[in-house]
């Protein structure tokens, strides 16, 4: 593709990220965001299907037709931007000493970016071979029911799932290119309610206390580990995150008593089967409770193997940083689309996700376009 083209004008990733950070696209709204990257897309030839499902924008967008299918996810909306003070106006995209600052700099409009560069790069070099997805949802700093879940379904029926997935999320401690997420654990989140009799503090023989009952479900559910890990997953964790009761009175035996917790499983467990340890962890100590559980996603790894051996081979050869394999940290889309093909994780440095004066080095925003493109070179060969 000449110089003068579409693609030579998107291959430096820092205007086409201020662009989106000026979209206040914070969850649920998409604020044009998704305007913005289709725009970019259809410069460089992508077929786009915008897919909206109740109040959420998404796109998938495809280049080429040919196998392998190599498709690059993420998401354009953002988390608020919080109570702290920050220096400079969070949706304007300001360069201050080199380092582009903003809400979603980070996470993850700054690697939606390098992905179109890495793109606009690598058809530079000539004919395109095989064909380069684009999976990006607005919804998956939020409820992440009307984004990936339903776009993921939509690509299935019109057949078009991927060879192989990569998911742009901040996975780098410290160096761009030091670690690649090839899978993370599971979450579920468990809601219970002890039932007793309510009754007078000096009379606790005429009452039931559900505090005193909970009480003792909770410890035993803490008071040994859930398993010691497993090949690719640190041992799980249970963590309680509440414990209430309402009783304003010093001098009454309450009639129920609440908790709330969160386990983040590895691979030697499921959500269901939680669900059911902790069931039966209660019944032994109460006869009345209510749970009501959530799994906000199972654990998944893609295991080492020809594929995640390029990705890495690829790092490596734009970086001189051999990359970690890793599964540790939060949850994120890519626990849908391990249903559906091999998917992995890379992108920026993860340390302003989230925090006031979200940032991330200019330098590193293009070389992330730069190991994109290599990425792309090596997985379409």
């Amino acid at each position: 593709m000449p110089e003068s083209g579409p693609a030579a004008e998107l291959t430096d990733p820092l205007p086409l990220a201020r662009s989106l950070i000026r979209c206040a696209s914070v969850t649920p709204a998409d604020a044009g965001a998704q305007d913005v990257l289709c725009v970019m897309l259809r410069a460089l030839g992508f077929t786009i299907h915008r897919l909206r499902y109740g109040e959420t924008e998404n796109v998938f967008a495809r280049l080429g037709t040919e196998a392998p299918h190599l498709c690059f996810a993420g998401h354009t909306d953002v988390v608020p931007v919080g109570d702290a003070h920050w220096r400079t106006d969070p949706f304007v995209g300001e360069v201050r000493d080199g380092v582009l600052y903003g809400r979603g700099a980070c996470d993850m409009k700054g690697a939606i970016a390098a992905f179109v560069a890495g793109v606009a790069q690598h058809l530079e070099q000539g004919r395109l071979k095989g064909s380069i997805g684009f999976l990006i949802t607005g919804d998956e700093e939020g409820p992440a029911t009307d984004g990936t879940v339903k776009v993921l379904e939509w690509m299935r029926a019109n057949d078009q799932i991927p060879d192989f997935c990569l998911v742009g999320e901040p996975t780098c401690p410290a160096v761009l290119g030091d670690m690649v997420k090839i899978g993370r654990r599971g979450s579920v989140n468990i809601k219970i309610e002890v039932h007793g009799t309510q009754g007078h503090v000096a009379y606790p023989h005429r009452a039931d206390n559900p505090v005193h009952r909970l009480i003792q479900a909770l410890d035993a559910l803490t008071s040994a580990p859930l398993d010691a890990g497993t090949d690719w997953f640190e041992p799980s964790t249970l963590q309680v995150t509440s414990i209430d009761v309402g009783n304003a009175a010093t001098n009454v035996i309450p009639a129920s008593a609440r908790a709330a917790l969160n386990i983040r499983f590895n691979d030697g467990h499921s959500g269901a089967s939680l669900i059911a340890w902790v069931r039966a962890a209660m019944m032994r100590y109460a006869d009345r409770f209510d749970i009501d559980s959530s799994i906000s996603g199972e654990s998944f790894v893609t295991r080492p193997g020809p594929l995640v051996d390029v990705l890495c081979t690829a790092i490596e050869r734009a970086t001189g940083v051999k990359p970690k394999l890793d599964t540790g940290g939060g949850t994120s889309d890519a626990r849908f689309i391990a249903r559906y093909c091999p998917v992995a994780e890379f992108g920026l440095v993860g340390a302003t996700m989230h925090r006031a004066d979200e940032c991330v080095p200019v330098a590193d925003l293009r070389d992330l376009a730069r190991i994109y493109r290599e990425i792309i070179a090596a997985f379409l060969a």
